[in-house]
């Protein structure tokens, strides 16, 4: 009877632990995914504000 009481407490733990590994786990990919994204966002949104200060730019020499 003993034997089995600690089986039973052994998947709970078991459970447990898997739970709050799992957990773990999906939060660092999530935050991997979304660093992902927001780089991606940021290069975009670089790349636009650089043709468009570039345009204001070359407005500015073709005035003077």
């Amino acid at each position: 009877m003993s034997r089995t009481v600690w089986i039973v407490l052994g998947v709970i733990a078991s459970v447990v632990i898997a739970w709050f590994v799992v957990d773990l786990v999906f939060s660092v990919v999530w935050f991997i995914v979304k660093l992902a994204i927001v780089a991606v966002v940021a290069v975009v949104v670089f790349f636009l504000l650089r043709s468009w200060l570039g345009r204001a730019g070359d407005r500015k020499q073709v005035e003077s």
